[in-house]
């Protein structure tokens, strides 16, 4: 069955962006681009890839991504229709009107719902880019949280995963720290015996 990878830039005091949804403070250091291009190349933009020297298309795990209406706005203000055009994308809105974005799937339904679908269909794993509301939705449906630590404090924004207080563990799997400070952490959702009869 596919996977969902919530993989996401982080505050140290778990924010992923600004109150105003803003995130040039997690800043991508040399160090870490350096890693990513070469084993989250697909978790680059598109548009992006020249300019990285990334193969075009990335090979890689994934083949779809989710993102929230406001993850979205940011290429579309750069006249951007499509992001990720490397990955099948699904932008969870309910205001968005489909036919205004033939290059993405709208998906007004339930999320968990469509994702517990999407996981049943063939396929490479889902990545699920943000923002928060949608993760904090889609939580428990999370099989992976790989999450780039920045040292920064910023005090407020848009958290990991909003949601009520409802504590998920999860399992340490790797780590990878690098000269700028940044740490990359990677975490798996403990396999229960119910888990293994689904």
């Amino acid at each position: 069955m596919r996977k969902l990878v919530y993989y996401v830039a982080s505050s140290l005091d778990g924010f992923i962006a600004a109150p105003d949804g803003s995130y040039d403070f997690l800043t991508l250091e040399p160090d870490v681009a350096a890693h990513l291009t070469a084993e989250w190349p697909q978790t680059f933009p598109t548009f992006t890839h020249a300019q990285f020297g990334i193969a075009s298309p990335p090979a890689g795990r994934f083949d779809a991504l989710l993102m929230g209406r406001a993850t979205y706005e940011p290429a579309l203000r750069f006249g951007v229709t499509s992001p990720y055009a490397h990955l099948q994308q699904y932008v969870f809105s309910r205001s968005l009107a489909p036919s205004d974005h033939p290059d993405v799937r709208i998906v007004a339904d339930d999320p968990a719902s469509f994702v517990r679908e999407l996981k049943r269909q063939p396929g490479g794993d889902i990545w699920l880019c943000g923002g928060g509301q949608l993760a904090g939705q889609l939580l428990d449906e999370v099989d992976e949280l790989a999450v780039k630590l920045n040292p920064v404090v910023v005090g407020s924004g848009i958290p990991l995963a909003d949601r009520g207080f409802a504590p998920s563990r999860f399992a340490l799997a790797g780590s990878r720290v690098f000269d700028s400070g940044v740490v990359i952490l990677r975490y798996l959702r403990p396999v229960t015996a119910a888990t293994h009869t689904d």
